[in-house]
C-alpha cells in the first residue's frame, strides 16, 4: 500500500502516546498519614529504648548504694575492735608502754576514729541515698549536748592553741529531735571549724529561740570561728555531695567531701534549714534551725 505524503502547506501534527493522558502527580497532603505514622512508631521505639536505659541506672545505683551501706556497715566493727584493743593497750591494761609505744598506739587511735568517721559519713550518706534516713526522736537538753562535743573537742582545740567556749545557756527549751542526729551535725561543725581555724584563733557555739516561719518557735543554733573562711562563691557547693573547694585543703584536712551534704540533710529531715555566712580570711558563721515544739525550759541532763 502506498503511504500518502501531506500536500505541500498542510499542517503536521505531533505523534502523541498512544495510551491516553498522563496522570497529575499525587499530592504531599496524601502522604501526611503515612509519614505521621512513621513518626510516631520511631517516637515510641526511642522512648522505650529511653525508658529502659533509665531503669537499668536506677538499678545500678540502687546496687551502688546498697554496697556503700553493706561495705560501710562491716567496715565498722572490725575497725572498732582495732580502735578497743588500742585503747586498751594505751591504758596500760596489758603492762606498761615505753613512750616510744604509747605515742605510736595514740596514732593509732586518732587515725581508727578518724576512718571510722568517714565509714560512719559513707553509711549515713548511703542510707539517705536509699532513702533509709529515719528520726528518732525524744526530749532532750540541748546544753548536754553541746557540752559533750565541747568534752570530746577540747583536746584537739588546745593542741591547737585554739579557744573553744560555749555560749548555749540552760534557759532553753528542751528540743524535740533524734539526739544522735543533732549531735552528728553539731559535731561536724564543730570539727571544721576548729581544723581551719589556725593557732591563736577562737570557735564557739551559741543558741536562741527566735519566731520560726508560719508563726511558730525555732531554735537558731550557730558555729563560728575566726578562721580562714569560705568564698562567697562557694557558700552553695560546699553543702554538696563529695564537694571540695580546694584540693590542697582536702588533702591537708582528710574528709570524704559528705559531711556538710548529710548535716544538710538531717537538718532538713527535721524541717529546718542550714546556711553558711563567710568570707575569706574573715571567719565563719554556720547556723542551722530546728523547729521547736511547746517545751519546758531546759533542763540539766
Amino acid at each position: 500500500m502506498t503511504q500518502l505524503s501531506p500536500a505541500p502547506g498542510a499542517p503536521t501534527m505531533a505523534p502523541g502516546p498512544s495510551d491516553g493522558p498522563t496522570p497529575a502527580p499525587e499530592a504531599p497532603e496524601s502522604r501526611l498519614p503515612e509519614m505521621l505514622e512513621a513518626r510516631l512508631a520511631l517516637l515510641e521505639a526511642q522512648t522505650g529504648e529511653a525508658a529502659r536505659l533509665i531503669a537499668e541506672l536506677q538499678a545500678r545505683d540502687r546496687l551502688k548504694t546498697q554496697f556503700l551501706a553493706n561495705i560501710s556497715h562491716d567496715l565498722r566493727t572490725p575497725l572498732t575492735a582495732i580502735i578497743t584493743h588500742a585503747e586498751i593497750m594505751r591504758d596500760g591494761i596489758l603492762g606498761d608502754l615505753s613512750e616510744r609505744q604509747r605515742t605510736s598506739i595514740l596514732g593509732i587511735i586518732k587515725g581508727g576514729h578518724q576512718l571510722l568517721q568517714m565509714v560512719g559519713e559513707i553509711l549515713t550518706y548511703a542510707r539517705g541515698a536509699a532513702d533509709q534516713l529515719a528520726l528518732s526522736p525524744s526530749d532532750f537538753a540541748l546544753s548536754a549536748v553541746v557540752e559533750q562535743l565541747i568534752a570530746l573537742n577540747q583536746p584537739l582545740a588546745a593542741k591547737k592553741k585554739v579557744a573553744l567556749t560555749s555560749e548555749v545557756v540552760g534557759t532553753l527549751p528542751l528540743l524535740r529531735a533524734d539526739r544522735e542526729k543533732l549531735s552528728h551535725v553539731l559535731g561536724n561543725l564543730l570539727g571544721n571549724a576548729i581544723h581551719f581555724t589556725p593557732e591563736g584563733g577562737r570557735v564557739w557555739i551559741a543558741a536562741r529561740e527566735r519566731e520560726g516561719a508560719r508563726a511558730t518557735r525555732e531554735l537558731l543554733v550557730e558555729v563560728g570561728d575566726t578562721g580562714i573562711g569560705i568564698a562567697p562563691e562557694h557558700h552553695e557547693l560546699i553543702f554538696r555531695e563529695f564537694a571540695q573547694v580546694d584540693a590542697s585543703t582536702s588533702r591537708q584536712h582528710h574528709g570524704t567531701g559528705l559531711g556538710l551534704a548529710i548535716a544538710r540533710k538531717l537538718v532538713e529531715l527535721h524541717g529546718g534549714r542550714i546556711w553558711v555566712e563567710s568570707a575569706l580570711s574573715q571567719g565563719s558563721r554556720f547556723y542551722f534551725t530546728i523547729p521547736l515544739e511547746t517545751r519546758a525550759p531546759d533542763a540539766d541532763a
